[in-house]
């Protein structure tokens, strides 16, 4: 069969039985697999509330507020039974039957909500919160933590439920600081036995606390006690000694 080539020959080269052999082979070889990504589905705003969600209520009684506060946080659960399964904050609301900070509770709600349906780390609420001071001074809460604002204590419930679904990790305690903050509370006990009308204050894992005590910088607790003339805090082992 006579083929009219219409463009001016520069060259040529002849196939061989190897040439061919190659071709072949290359055709044959199978086709390289593409490495799929597992679907996991991270936490944006375009993610659709569901039906129901999990959720989880906190008491707050404090001494600027009448009534007590309840706050609400409900959580979506992303990528549900697979490897990939991680609870997320979706919404949060408090209610209270005091009205008197109705106004501004309603937009810090409304705007958490919005941070968490956003995605991305959300844990920077915690610290952003906790660090809000009212400037008519603040409380210490039951067990003698001292908490600057209303806005702190919340914050301190959203660290809280934020711990309990893998969020935040508390750096764990070595057993060497433990052991060191039994012994010195032992020995501050001996020296300073209370009498037996004098009352201590408790925190909510039962562990008490001198009333003489003073607040820890460190750990905003009123566990500070005079020791050999050293502060030293008898809840986190913080000593101004070192």
């Amino acid at each position: 069969m006579a083929v009219k080539i219409e463009k001016k020959i520069k060259g040529y080269s002849v196939i061989g039985a190897e040439d061919r052999a190659r071709e072949a082979q290359a055709s044959s070889a199978p086709a390289p697999v593409e490495n799929k990504l597992a679907d996991v589905i991270q936490m944006h705003e375009r993610v659709e509330r569901p039906d129901v969600l999990i959720g989880s209520t906190y008491k707050i009684k404090t001494p600027l507020v009448e009534h007590a506060m309840y706050v609400t946080i409900n959580d979506i659960v992303l990528n549900a039974g697979t490897e990939h399964e991680q609870r997320r904050p979706f919404e949060v609301f408090i209610n209270s039957k005091s009205m008197e900070h109705f106004q501004w509770i309603v937009a810090l709600t409304r705007i958490m909500s919005a941070v968490f349906r956003k995605g991305g780390d959300v844990t920077f609420l915690v610290d952003e919160m906790k660090a809000v001071f009212d400037p008519r001074g603040g409380y210490f809460k039951a067990g003698g933590v001292y908490m600057p604002s209303l806005v702190a204590e919340i914050g301190a419930v959203v660290e809280e439920h934020m711990k309990s679904i893998g969020l935040i990790h508390d750096p764990e305690m070595s057993d060497a600081a433990r052991a060191l903050i039994a012994e010195k509370r032992a020995a501050y006990e001996r020296a300073n036995a209370p009498a037996a009308n004098e009352s201590v204050a408790v925190t909510g894992d039962g562990t008490t606390f001198p009333p003489s005590a003073t607040m820890c910088h460190k750990c905003s607790t009123k566990a500070l006690v005079l020791m050999d003339g050293c502060a030293t805090c008898l809840n986190c082992g913080y000593s101004k000694c070192g």
